[in-house]
């Protein structure tokens, strides 16, 4: 390296005229590129805050859609509930304080907030609060346009403030009707705690607008109720008179739009968003998602400072290497690990930045995977309780081929000491076929465990029946009930599911086990005809369907049974309907109750 003394007598022989131009040159080049980073990093960051608020926008929709698809199918439901209908016609007190119990236990089992019956003159007569110091009962709803709107047109929704509870909540209000004739209201209120809860755990704001741009829906409380803008004296009015939104004052929030940018000024603060809005099925109302701008302009800032550092860096070596020429190689190594220390900083910025993106990511998959295994449970849950019944049947059904297995392995010892190989080869090929059919059943109990079922495609009648044999044929048997199966032609073939299938079957059999407990002499008959629809009928000799049961059997939590939540039949008829076919009721030749599945040939 050249000493001090030699760069001084090397910098007169310099062109200070190339120096001047290089110097100014450079300042020009940083100069420009101070304007073009800055501009390039404010696009980069909108560009990434409004696709964040896209995606957030997207996902949070989605769960509310989730949330209010699963409610609105309750009260189409209720419509059709016997004590509903009994306690509006009658308008006796005590069908009214049973029909309070139902809804008590439903409201519990579905997570609804109050599920309540509103007669045809607005009062309620029934309500899953009726215990409650905020209940219902006896209130007067008719200046509720939820009510009058279901009444003239059987059925309406509204957002709004509970004039009793205080707390708001969507309300899905269907007209009761019978024989052309409205009876009444059918109410369910659904609150959406939870879901703004999960909404809070993203960095961005999200809320849901109505109409008149108040704020119904939030992850940001003390937003609630607050309105995009100045509300008219006439919407005021109409509001009060509705009592959607109680003694809310409707105040507007400060917010200003300039460029695509979205400036709220709250709690003397003000905050920059970049918005998106999504669509969703409330009547009339949008959801937006306010992705805060700061964020991504500090990680385009960061990237467009790094930019600029390298460019200030080369900008300088070149400048410096004109000054020291005898001193170039040293400063040249110097610039390039100033450079590369100056880059690592930057880029462990970058990485930071991209591992908390990365974790939202991961959040945001985990939210994802959840949802779809509660859904794939529902689906699961009908076979899993059908599993608990005939676990039993199953365990003892095993337990003797096992048993046979031990007693022939231990004769077959006895043999080989005798040297009698041939009476030993005969028992072990009885042990092979005794673990061939322990391995059958518990291959079917696998099968019928199975999570995900297969997609739909021939299957065999007589496979299908004997799986279901293999695990409900010998609880039938401790029963002592008696099991004909006739099969017309075993090699038939239907389109179907194997496994809801065979769900069907034995839910249609342990009902009919059910019933034959008590009945002497008690026969199941099982038969399988047909060509094209392909028939199998499952009769028995109990007491049958009860007459009240008929017009509803297939019906969502109707049942004849004192402990059954029934479900089982409507399941049954669902899977049937997927498969292209149907469940019916058949007069039972045994003279008890009969069940018929109509199945398409494949």
């Amino acid at each position: 390296m050249a000493s001090q003394p030699d760069s001084h007598r090397i910098l007169p022989r310099l062109d200070r005229r190339r120096l001047l131009f290089a110097s100014i040159a450079g300042a020009l080049i940083l100069l420009v590129a101070a304007l073009g980073l800055s501009q390039w990093a404010a696009g980069h960051a909108r560009t990434r805050a409004d696709a964040d608020a896209r995606q957030n926008a997207r996902a949070h929709a989605s769960l509310l859609e989730s949330e209010l698809q699963k409610f609105r199918l309750l009260p189409r439901v209720l419509t059709e509930f016997p004590d509903v209908r009994l306690a509006l016609a009658d308008k006796s007190a005590a069908a009214s304080r049973r029909l309070d119990r139902e809804l008590e236990q439903l409201a519990r089992r579905t997570d609804a907030a109050v599920i309540y019956v509103i007669g045809a003159d607005g009062t309620t007569i029934a309500a899953s609060n009726w215990q409650a110091q905020t209940s219902f009962v006896g209130q007067d709803y008719r200046f509720r346009p939820y009510f009058r709107g279901a009444m003239q047109r059987g059925e309406a929704e509204l957002f709004a403030l509970g004039t009793v509870s205080g707390r708001p909540g969507l309300f899905l209000a269907r007209r009761v009707d019978v024989g052309g004739r409205p009876l009444g209201v059918i109410v369910v209120k659904v609150e959406f705690d939870k879901l703004e809860a999960k909404w809070a755990d993203s960095p961005a704001t999200t809320l849901v607008t109505d109409d008149a741009g108040i704020v119904i829906m939030t992850s940001e409380p003390a937003w609630r109720f607050r309105s995009f803008g100045p509300i008219s004296p006439a919407t005021q009015q109409r509001l009060r008179g509705t009592r959607s939104y109680g003694e809310a004052t409707l105040a507007p929030l400060s917010a200003r739009q300039a460029d695509g940018d979205l400036r709220i000024a709250d709690r003397g603060s003000a905050t920059l968003y970049r918005q998106a809005v999504q669509r969703v099925s409330l009547p009339d109302s949008r959801l937006h998602v306010l992705q805060p701008a700061q964020l991504a302009r500090d990680g385009a800032n960061a990237t467009a400072r790094v930019i600029f550092l390298v460019l200030l860096i080369l900008v300088g070596a070149a400048i410096l290497a004109l000054l020291r020429l005898v001193e170039r190689q040293a400063l040249r190594q110097a610039a390039h690990v100033a450079l590369e220390r100056e880059v690592a900083a930057r880029t462990q910025d970058l990485r930071d930045a991209n591992a908390e993106l990365q974790q939202a990511a991961e959040r945001q998959a985990e939210t994802d995977r959840r949802f779809r295994e509660a859904r794939e449970e529902l689906a699961q849950a009908s076979r899993l309780g059908s599993i608990g019944q005939i676990t039993a049947g199953v365990a003892h059904e095993i337990n003797q081929p096992i048993a046979a297995i031990r007693t022939f392995a231990e004769n077959s010892l006895r043999y080989l000491d005798r040297e009698q190989p041939a009476k030993a080869r005969g028992n072990l090929g009885t042990i092979v076929e005794l673990t061939a059919r322990v391995g059958a059943i518990t291959n079917e109990l696998r099968n019928f465990a199975r999570r995900k079922p297969t997609p739909l495609g021939p299957v065999t009648v007589q496979s299908a029946i004997e799986g279901t044999n293999l695990l409900i044929g010998d609880r039938l048997r401790a029963q002592g009930i008696a099991f004909d199966i006739v099969i017309e032609d075993p090699a038939r073939t239907v389109h179907a599911d194997r496994v809801r299938l065979e769900q069907v079957l034995v839910n249609l059999l342990q009902n009919a086990a059910d019933a034959l407990q008590g009945v002497d002499a008690p026969r199941i008959a099982l038969r399988a005809h047909g060509a094209d629809p392909v028939l199998i009928d499952i009769c028995d000799n109990g007491p049958g369907v009860a007459a009240d049961l008929l017009p509803q059997l297939f019906t969502p939590f109707v049942t004849g049974r004192p402990d059954g939540l029934g479900l089982g039949l409507a399941i049954a008829s669902d899977i049937m309907g997927e498969f292209g076919g149907a469940l019916t009721l058949i007069p039972s030749p045994l003279g008890g109750a009969g069940f018929r599945l109509t199945l398409r040939s494949a």
